[in-house]
């Protein structure tokens, strides 16, 4: 979460990755919602907290869906790449909001509220409770009357290919990639699909996977375009190689020949002999 809800928002706020998430995953693929018809609605609402304080609470991304005067919906995304137990609560704190803020605006007939959360773990399937009994204690005899308030959680890295194969925006890039990447660790993309949102996509990568030469792309897309993944793979590859090949030299200059033949087979002493000369991997 933190940092990394921030950097994804970045892509799925686009109003294009937004209708084709929707579209992919709540509507199977179909195209029912367009890009023209969603509007932007604040992230942020208030409440009131002990001692009658007011507090503030921001969700990731809330959206409006409409066509002319005819509102539809409004959609919350919510972006995870941990599980969280109490994650029903937080969904039933944020749609709860969005309902009392409809009324507040006093619309004739409130619209439905649904949010989604889009887990990006590659470790595991979410495995936290997706049910508000779940996570609240419910004194005997109490059960029946207690509402129930369940949370909809999609694993991109899990999703089908028949699935990815819906969606038409850069976020089948990123689901094919995730997906991918849990099979292998070590995954080297060949897709050659051009990226619309190429800072978005590069700086979602950077932030999700921890290594900062996705980052560092962006910073050199004047000397080159990379604006597909094979070929921000094909840099990746040799910025790699160039940042093995410092190191060896820095471990020959301090005679630390074991140290270089650790370096060359052995990925986790290759990270740690990184940080130890500086060296950012």
């Amino acid at each position: 979460m933190g940092e990394k809800d921030t950097t994804e928002k970045i892509l799925a706020d686009y109003n294009d990755v937004f209708a084709d998430i929707i579209n992919g995953l709540v509507f199977k693929g179909e195209q029912k919602v367009t890009p023209e018809s969603l509007e932007n609605i604040s992230t942020r609402s208030v409440y009131k907290g002990r001692k009658n304080k007011l507090h503030e609470q921001e969700r990731d991304i809330v959206k409006l869906w409409k066509e002319r005067d005819i509102e539809f919906a409004i959609y919350g995304m919510e972006n995870q790449t941990l599980p969280e137990k109490y994650m029903p609560l937080r969904i039933l704190g944020y749609d709860g909001a969005t309902y009392r803020s409809q009324l507040q605006k006093k619309r004739k007939r409130p619209v439905a509220v649904l949010t989604i959360v889009l887990y990006f773990g590659t470790d595991k399937m979410w495995d936290k409770p997706t049910h508000l009994k779940d996570v609240i204690y419910i004194p005997e005899g109490l059960g029946e009357y207690v509402n129930d308030y369940k949370i909809t959680v999609f694993n991109i890295a899990w999703l089908t290919e028949e699935e990815i194969a819906r969606f038409k925006s850069d976020f089948k890039i990123v689901a094919n990639f995730f997906v991918h990447k849990r099979k292998n660790k070590d995954y080297v993309s060949d897709d050659k699909t051009e990226i619309k949102h190429v800072d978005e996509v590069l700086k979602l990568l950077s932030t999700m996977t921890g290594d900062e030469r996705y980052e560092e792309i962006l910073a050199e897309k004047e000397k080159g375009e990379y604006n597909t993944m094979d070929t921000v793979a094909e840099h990746l590859v040799n910025m790699g190689e160039a940042r093995l090949g410092k190191l060896i030299n820095l471990l020959l200059q301090n005679n630390r020949i074991e140290d270089v033949k650790k370096a060359s087979v052995d990925k986790e002493a290759r990270k740690k002999f990184y940080k130890e000369f500086g060296i950012i991997d």
